[in-house]
């Protein structure tokens, strides 16, 4: 039986919901959702698609480090954006966040995310010991 880990920092926005902010099994990390919440006010950041597509990265990354891994070894990202009008944006900030060889990912758009953000952004991480 693989034993699961409980990722959790209080540098990313706290679970509101049934779901832990990432979950390690082996050494895969499953990484929950982000919206573009601040973690210090769990109000969604002020601004843009740009300014909320940064706080889900940002939200991301500490999660990625609390697991002890770093974004580049996330293999997989899932993006929804609920105007897919803004691909082209997501595409080129998350570049800012990523090295080549890039993760492998899917851009769904959709038709509401949780408190009317504009983005959401989960993945998957191999780390090793």
């Amino acid at each position: 039986m693989t034993q699961k880990t409980i990722i959790h920092t209080d540098k990313a926005p706290a679970a509101i919901g049934a779901y832990s902010q990432a979950v390690r099994a082996g050494n895969t990390v499953y990484l929950s959702g982000q919206i573009p919440l601040v973690p210090e006010t769990m109000e969604v950041v002020e601004g843009g698609f740009a300014e909320q597509t940064h706080q889900v990265f940002k939200n991301m990354q500490a999660v990625v480090e609390a697991a002890g891994g770093s974004m580049n070894d996330i293999v997989k990202i899932n993006a929804y954006l609920t105007d897919l009008a803004n691909f082209a944006t997501f595409n080129q900030i998350m570049a800012e966040y990523f090295d080549a060889p890039y993760p492998a990912r899917a851009a769904i758009g959709v038709a509401s995310l949780p408190k009317g953000v504009a983005v959401e952004a989960e993945g998957v991480l191999i780390v090793n010991d």
